[in-house]
């Protein structure tokens, strides 16, 4: 039997940690998909099939092309965490943490900007100008809507704080429509404000060289202008 004073207390759950939201191009990742099975298969046959030269030329290639398709293709990501953005950009990997972004700026691309000063694009969120002016046609076609005497307001049972309803049964959006790359920048906005000013998101802004795609690529840059420069 147990007295009070034997029992140990029983341990606290510790908090889950928070996992990075990530952001990536589906149409990139799509496209190099694409372009790496086209390579690949194209590459691999004159590897085989090929006489002379051929066989190192393509395997030459495609150690300079893989690389580079990877690169500005599957790679490039946004890891947004309680403390930190990090961009994986083609070539660089740069950490900011929140305390040291000045602002997220969108316009003909987005981009990071530090306290610095220093300018960082984030590849893996490009704009798309098309996206943009369709949410702007659905933007005005949602305003006319709601200014034209076709919103209902007040028929909820929260004090009028139901949400409106176009006759003919379409909705009306809360907010305003945005084009996805632009939510998405909201996003990463609403956390840095978030975020600025907590003690665990200080720190100093980092930035390194991609060498496990600078180094494959130049060395088959470098093996394909000695097999042409032999001839």
């Amino acid at each position: 039997m147990t007295t009070p004073e034997d029992q140990s207390p029983a341990p606290q759950p510790s908090a889950p940690e928070t996992k990075d939201r990530v952001y990536r191009s589906p149409a990139g990742v799509a496209g190099g998909v694409l372009l790496l099975g086209l390579a690949g298969w194209l590459g691999i046959d004159a590897i085989l099939t090929g006489e002379g030269r051929t066989p190192w030329l393509a395997l030459a290639a495609l150690i300079l092309l893989v690389p580079l398709i990877v690169a500005f293709t599957l790679r490039p990501a946004v890891f947004a965490g309680q403390d930190r953005l990090r961009v994986r950009n083609p070539f660089r990997v740069i950490v900011l943490p929140w305390g040291q972004v000045a602002s997220l700026r969108s316009g003909y691309s987005n981009e990071v900007v530090a306290v610095s000063g220093k300018k960082f694009q984030l590849w893996s969120i490009p704009v798309s100008l098309r996206a943009r002016k369709k949410a702007t046609r659905r933007e005005s076609k949602a305003a006319a809507g709601r200014t034209g005497g076709q919103e209902v307001r007040g028929s909820g049972g929260f004090g009028g704080l139901g949400g409106g309803s176009l006759r003919g049964g379409g909705t009306v959006p809360d907010g305003p429509v945005r084009a996805e790359t632009d939510r998405v920048m909201d996003e990463l906005r609403q956390l840095w404000e978030s975020r600025e000013k907590a003690e665990t998101a200080q720190g100093e802004v980092t930035a390194r060289w991609a060498w496990e795609i600078l180094g494959p690529a130049v060395a088959g840059a470098v093996v394909l202008g000695i097999l042409l420069a032999v001839g």
